[in-house]
Order: C-alpha cells, then sequence, then structure tokens
C-alpha cells in the first residue's frame, strides 16, 4: 500500500507541478529584493502541487488522522491568500496559533495549562520556522523528504499506517516538487507550502507522540538541522534588538550560500544534517533513555559545532569584505 501511494504522490505533485509551469508560470511571482538569495522572478506555487500530492494519502486511510491535515488545508487557504494579497502580520500568527491551539486541544486535553500552552508555541513555532528556512533553492523541499520519510518509515515499524500513509504521499511529492526546486529553482514553495508542510511536521510529531510511536524528542531531532538554524537565529537577532518578523539574511544557511557554497552545495550540506539527524531520531527512538540521550545529544553537538564553523568562517567572510 505504501509504495502505490508514494508512487501515485509523486505522480499527481509532478502533475501539477507541470500544469503551474506551463500554464500560470506568471502567477504570485517572487520577485527579488535586497533579502532574496534568487536574482530573477520565480513563481511561488510549488506548495500547491505538493499539497494536492499529499492529498492522495486520503485514499489509502490517511483519512484517521483527518484533524492535522484539515487544519493544514486551512492554513495553506490562508497562506495562499497571503502570497497572492499579503496579510497583516499579526492575521497569519493569529492563523497559526489558532490551528496549534485547536490540536493540542483536541488531541491532548485533558492536560495541564502550561504543558499545553507550551505545546500550543512550539508547534506555532514551527510552522514559521518552517517558512523561515525556505529560502535556498532545494532545501525545504529535501528537509520534507527526508523528514516525512523518517516519520512514515517509524509509524510503518509501530503499525499505524494511516499516518505512515500521509507522511510517505508529502515525502513523495516533495521529491516531486525538489526536481523543479533544485538551483536554478523554477518554482518556489511558496508560503501555500511553507507554512503548511511546518505545521504538519509538528501536528504529526504531536499526533505519533501521543500514539506512542515516538518520544517527544523525536520530531524535534528529525527537523532539528530547521530547528536549531532557525531558533539559533532568532535569539541572536533578539539579542542585537533587531525587529525578528522582518525579512533578513542571516540564518546559517543564508550565509553559507553568500560565502560561495552556493544554493547547490548548501543544499546537500543540509541534505547530509538531515539524514545524520533523521537516522539518529530512528535509531535511538525505542532504545534505553541513556542511549535516546545519547542519539539526541549526539546529533544536537554535530548541529552545534557546525553552526560554530559557519560563525567563525563568516566572521572571517566579512572582514575580508570590509578590508576589501
Amino acid at each position: 500500500m505504501l509504495g502505490a501511494v508514494a508512487v501515485l504522490s509523486f505522480a499527481v505533485a509532478f502533475a501539477a507541478l507541470r500544469v503551474l509551469l506551463s500554464r500560470f508560470a506568471r502567477f504570485a511571482l517572487d520577485h527579488p529584493n535586497a533579502r532574496s538569495l534568487h536574482e530573477n522572478p520565480v513563481p511561488r506555487t510549488g506548495g500547491i502541487a505538493l499539497l494536492a500530492g499529499a492529498a492522495v494519502s486520503l485514499a489509502f486511510g490517511a483519512l484517521a488522522v483527518w484533524l492535522p491535515l484539515g487544519l493544514a488545508l486551512v492554513l495553506a487557504v490562508v497562506s495562499f491568500v497571503d502570497d497572492v494579497h499579503r496579510l497583516p502580520t499579526l492575521a497569519r500568527f493569529g492563523a497559526h496559533l489558532g490551528a496549534a491551539a485547536l490540536l493540542v486541544w483536541y488531541l491532548l486535553s485533558p492536560m495541564h495549562p502550561l504543558e499545553m500552552a507550551l505545546l500550543i508555541i512550539a508547534v506555532a513555532w514551527i510552522t514559521n520556522l518552517y517558512n523561515f528556512m525556505d529560502g535556498s533553492d532545494g532545501l525545504a523541499g529535501g528537509m520534507a523528504a527526508i523528514g516525512f520519510a523518517a516519520y512514515g518509515l517509524a509509524a510503518w515499524w509501530g503499525d499505524a499506517l494511516a499516518l505512515a500513509a500521509a507522511c510517505v504521499a508529502i515525502s513523495s511529492a516533495a521529491v516531486a516538487f525538489l526536481l523543479h526546486n533544485h538551483h536554478p529553482a523554477r518554482i518556489f514553495l511558496g508560503d501555500v507550502g511553507s507554512i503548511p508542510l511546518g505545521f504538519l511536521a509538528a501536528a504529526l510529531g504531536v499526533f505519533g507522540w501521543r500514539e506512542d510511536l515516538w518520544p517527544l524528542w523525536f520530531p524535534l531531532l528529525v527537523f532539528g538541522p530547521f530547528i536549531g538554524d532557525a531558533t539559533l537565529t532568532l535569539v541572536r537577532r533578539l539579542l542585537r534588538r533587531e525587529r525578528v518578523w522582518q525579512a533578513h539574511r542571516d540564518h546559517y544557511y543564508q550565509r553559507m550560500v553568500r560565502m560561495g557554497f552556493g544554493h547547490r552545495a548548501t543544499a546537500w550540506i543540509g541534505y547530509a544534517l538531515m539524514l545524520v539527524c533523521a537516522g539518529a531520531a530512528l535509531l535511538g527512538r525505542n532504545q534505553a533513555p541513556a542511549l535516546q540521550a545519547a542519539a539526541f545529544f549526539g546529533a544536537s553537538a554535530l548541529l552545534a559545532a557546525l553552526a560554530v564553523w559557519v560563525d567563525l568562517r563568516w566572521t572571517r567572510f566579512r572582514r575580508a569584505q570590509g578590508a576589501a
């Protein structure tokens, strides 16, 4: 069954992408600006095709996870409107918090109010950080392909076939998207894709935790490269008293592109990190507590070491630019 889900999701997403590129190529363009890494206008409707491919899972039993999928669709509609006609920041964040609150309340109540509040904030944060990290060709699509494949594999091992079908469909559709998003990208996810993907990364992670398929740290490690980059960047900008809601080019992956690694090398480095984190999470999820801690903190230490390396290279790069 999962093989059929993968093939059909890929085919639907691929066909939808071809239609979007051939008939609607000039619709909802992402025009480059001072904070962009691309140089020419690019359509930002790729998320529509990816979600169409993911919807194939509904024909293979994924209705059992109807709430995360339904809320992702609502966020896709809100985000599509934002892609075409910019919505106020508070309206967007309000929708993200509302979806997170409904998900956590429905899946986990009764629960201590403080714990529930922390989970709601975490779901809303991961929803947004996926959008923050969608700024380099191939990066967010690769995270979706690898991250949701890890979810699907863990769910399959736990006989949660409905969740596995949904995750495999998302991963396969992301592969189809990647074929059109590698540098130079012909199409971007747009908010219509990145916001629902971020929400599903968090929501399906919580769903799997509730079903006792994995510990709560599992989704944090699977999507660790994105969570680490976005969180460290936010903290650094807060300490500098910058306006954190404004677009910028200070993420670690953006620095790597700007330092000369380029989109392709940055994406491949990202894929390697994603595979290491996903592999460590899959291997450690059912182990003794000490081994779980070793898997989580070992992979986290690798991410921290890479962050320090990028910081040092960035400092030298900026000094060299100033000297020139």
